[in-house]
């Protein structure tokens, strides 16, 4: 079985690992286990946040694990109270003091929050921080198509990736097309739609076929649809058999199975309105 994970280029020429681990939830002490426990594992990516209050358990995570930090890519995100030119460049340097690292790979705005109207400011911040060599890459999270268009039209500067909430029951085809449109990777948040696809019966039988677990064939669905994806765990046994999904594709007949299991189910809050 392969365990090379794949990458995806960026449009500013970053390469991102395709699969990587979240840690959404998890502990500071949590984090670190699962961190070294994904790197050991062949992760190459982790995504953080401010907000998950675990950057610190994060980096130790990363040191434990004694992969060079030049390999490993990691992910933060700048909270909607640190909108805002000069808060988000304190809040980057913040974060960047908890992880104990010189930079990030890929720095998000983590919510539009269109009725605060910060983000293009927030947006103005991060090219900045992109600048001064603290972010290889930026992007954003939870925006809709009109907020990438104004940061975009306003700025120049295209988002590297929109990460979204993404998974068989909200998948997202419209914002899909304009992210192909304007040269933006999708990355899936909540890609197992918070453990309820575990149940589903059309993926249970996906599954049975393949010989894999159904979380397998949901992540595997992911990497072929060519999104970045990063399911979330903190149990050993689950962060590595998250990864053992390289030795199998999906046929046409599970793609279109997987495809009428759309039904617009958002499981987190709503971009415009958030």
């Amino acid at each position: 079985m392969s365990t090379d994970h794949p990458r995806i280029q960026l449009a500013d020429t970053t390469v991102m690992p395709q699969l990587g681990l979240g840690v959404w939830q998890a502990s500071d002490s949590e984090a670190t286990q699962a961190v070294a426990e994904a790197i050991k594992a062949g992760y190459l990516a982790i995504d953080t946040a401010a907000i998950y209050k675990n950057e610190t358990g994060v980096g130790e995570g990363v040191r434990q694990a004694g992969k060079p930090r030049e390999q490993l890519f990691i992910t933060t995100k700048v909270w909607n109270d640190d909108q805002g030119y000069d808060k988000a460049i304190a809040a980057l340097e913040s974060s960047l003091k908890r992880l104990k690292m010189d930079y990030v790979d890929l720095l998000l705005i983590h919510w539009a929050q269109p009725s605060k109207n910060l983000y293009l400011e927030t947006w103005h911040a991060l090219i900045e921080l992109k600048k001064r060599g603290l972010a290889r890459a930026i992007g954003v999270s939870n925006f809709h198509a009109p907020h990438l268009q104004r940061i975009i039209d306003e700025t120049g500067e295209t988002p590297a990736v929109n990460q979204i909430e993404l998974h068989p029951y909200l998948q997202q085809q419209p914002l899909r097309e304009v992210h192909k449109r304007l040269g933006i990777h999708t990355e899936a948040w909540s890609p197992l739609a918070q453990g309820k696809v575990m149940d589903d019966p059309v993926l249970a039988k996906i599954a049975a076929k393949h010989g894999k677990e159904v979380a397998q064939v949901v992540i595997r669905w992911h990497l072929d649809s060519g999104l970045i994806v990063i399911p979330k765990s903190v149990t050993p046994k689950r962060i590595r058999s998250n990864a053992e999904v390289f030795d199998f594709r999906l046929d046409d007949e599970d793609l279109a199975a997987i495809a009428g299991l759309d039904r617009g189910q958002r499981l987190g809050p709503d971009p415009d309105t958030f």
